[in-house]
């Protein structure tokens, strides 16, 4: 079993940067790869980002390409989404994710990240 709890969402100006966290439970974490989904209001939840386990490889939605970056710090169970130049069509709930064959399986409560023009 994996919980997850992500913090780190708010309210910033387009342009801006947010650092989103997540903290998981959990001794085999490291065992698991790991992703960013979001969700906005009247949409389906889609991929973000995601990262595999080892930090070996990323993936991004081309949505966020080149603005958003998706670490791993196993040592402290935590995996970070770092999302600079937002812009308003970022604004959503995002959810951290683990997953043992992709990246997702178990999923945190969500962080509101909303972006204003």
């Amino acid at each position: 079993q994996v919980q997850l709890v992500e913090s780190g969402g708010g309210l910033v100006q387009a342009g801006g940067s947010l650092r989103l966290s997540c903290a998981t439970s959990g001794r085999t974490f490291s065992a698991y790869n790991t992703g960013w989904f979001r969700q906005a209001p009247g949409k389906s939840r889609e991929f973000v980002a995601g990262i595999r386990r080892g930090g070996t490889s990323t993936d991004y939605a081309d949505s966020v390409k080149g603005r958003f970056t998706i670490s791993r710090d196993d040592a402290n169970n935590t995996v970070y989404l770092q999302m600079n130049s937002l812009k308003p069509e970022d604004t959503a709930v995002y959810y951290c994710s683990a997953g043992g064959q992709g990246y997702f399986g178990y999923w945190g409560q969500g962080t509101q990240v909303t972006v204003s023009s």
